[in-house]
């Protein structure tokens, strides 16, 4: 497991590397006393926004987010109070997502139950109950890239001529719950406000990288890297599949029974490897559990490969009946049946039939054992 997540996170820095140099030459950060550039960008809302849109704005704040970052997470609750603090005061505070949705490998995900396309967006903004509006830039970037942003959350800031004077982090706390000693977005409002120059017009900038159309081939590497991971079926007994259920491991445990004669144990299989790949550098395991006859066991391995299910695999071997009532299945034709499991053996959530792979997700992310970032 640890050569296995090494070999991948070289890979991954390897790419990393070279995206920033790519960033470095083709998308450079909007300088301190430039115009605002233009843009035509949908809103979550339905409605169109361009830089017009907020003509009567004395301040104007764009801070280039997402969904999936947990840096940008645990800024949502402050972005929405300084949304609130200024609303009366000429200040137009706009979010906009510069991500490519589809340059967002399954891995980025692990403080996520929704990626960053414009659908999830709204899903987003309907849960945390977004107070500011919240733009799409995924599909072209151009906007973007005429900004320049390096990370989300990205601030630029800026006065009433649309000049921009402050550019960089939001403030110098990145957690949800820590009290920030500098609040370099709120300082720079203040003093454009009270028509002072801002003190410190650029200041670093933390969190996720923007995920550039470009780095889409990311996607194939990561791909070719999972397809080259083991494999593996072991055998587990009546005694096994009682410890498994009890979870003796500090880690959630996703535990799926299915059958290659079970439709919908096939068709629900990718959604499971997806999960795994999301959360599994977390307190995170995915467990599958065949109730194919030992007879099978070559069919069953063959179809793991094929669906490249690099998790902790078994096909049971003993009373099925019996085992697979007792985890709560009204026997074989209960399959496939999906359980998730805390440490210590209290299942969070038990689904047969079909999942729902958003609400699972959501299960996941919000469970005391992996929790949101913020």
């Amino acid at each position: 497991m640890r050569e296995r997540s090494f070999f991948f996170s070289l890979m991954l820095l390897t790419s990393v590397f070279f995206a920033v140099r790519l960033h470095a030459q083709e998308y450079q950060t909007l300088s301190i006393d430039s115009l605002a550039p233009d843009f035509s960008l949908p809103g979550i809302d339905g409605r169109l926004y361009s830089l017009s849109s907020f003509r009567d704005a004395k301040v104007l704040v764009l801070i280039f987010t997402c969904n999936h970052c947990p840096t940008a997470q645990s800024y949502e609750e402050r972005i929405m109070q300084l949304t609130d603090d200024y609303r009366n005061k000429g200040v137009q505070v706009v979010a906009v997502n510069p991500n490519d949705p589809r340059s967002l490998r399954p891995d980025e995900l692990d403080f996520s139950d929704i990626g960053d396309s414009f659908d999830e967006m709204k899903i987003r903004a309907r849960e945390r109950h977004f107070n500011f509006p919240y733009l799409y830039d995924g599909d072209s970037e151009k906007m973007s890239k005429a900004y320049g942003p390096i990370a989300t959350p990205h601030v630029f800031i800026f006065d009433e001529s649309r000049r921009l004077r402050y550019q960089g982090r939001f403030d110098d706390e990145d957690r949800h719950g820590r009290t920030p000693h500098q609040l370099d977005a709120r300082n720079a409002v203040d003093a454009l406000l009270d028509n002072r120059p801002v003190a410190v017009p650029i200041t670093k900038v933390f969190g996720c990288s923007i995920k550039w159309s470009d780095k889409r081939n990311w996607i194939v590497k990561s791909r070719l890297a999972w397809s080259k991971e083991s494999v593996i079926l072991d055998t587990i007994s009546l005694t096994g599949g009682r410890n498994l259920l009890r979870n003796y491991s500090q880690k959630l445990r996703l535990v799926s029974f299915w059958s290659t004669a079970s439709q919908i144990s096939s068709e629900q299989f990718p959604e499971l490897i997806t999960i795994n790949r999301m959360y599994r550098d977390r307190d995170f395991e995915l467990v599958t559990v065949s109730f194919n006859t030992q007879t099978q066991k070559a069919e069953v391995l063959h179809f793991l490969k094929k669906e490249q299910a690099s998790s902790r695999n078994y096909i049971f071997s003993g009373d099925a009946i019996s085992f697979l009532r007792l985890a709560g299945a009204s026997g074989q034709d209960g399959l496939p049946m999906t359980l998730l499991i805390e440490p210590g053996g209290k299942v969070v959530f038990r689904k047969k039939g079909a999942i729902d792979p958003s609400k699972l997700k959501k299960e996941i992310i919000d469970n005391r054992m992996i929790g949101r970032y913020y």
